[in-house]
């Protein structure tokens, strides 16, 4: 599966890298080389990355699943302990 992001997200995430080699590296790099950075981390790293974000949804859902018989729960054949003793017969 390829990560693929949008053309903003892109242009951001380039400038982001020549920005930061700008501040922490020796050398500055250029827009098509830091494209190039970007591309091979969205193949290489991207998809552990993403992996992770699933996983964690998962665990969230599934945490949120099971706490749905709580969250929800309706007292069965409650009609007559809610009403108390009215229209009962003596």
């Amino acid at each position: 599966m390829t990560i693929e992001i949008s053309t903003d997200a892109s242009k951001a995430a380039i400038a982001s890298i020549q920005r930061y080699f700008k501040e922490n590296m020796d050398e500055p790099i250029g827009g098509l080389e830091a494209g190039a950075l970007l591309s091979f981390f969205l193949k290489e790293v991207g998809p552990a990355i993403y992996n992770k974000g699933v996983a964690d949804a998962q665990a969230r859902l599934q945490a949120w699943v099971g706490e749905l018989d709580v969250e929800v729960y309706e007292e069965e054949f409650s009609y007559w302990t809610t009403q108390g003793r009215k229209g009962a017969r003596s």
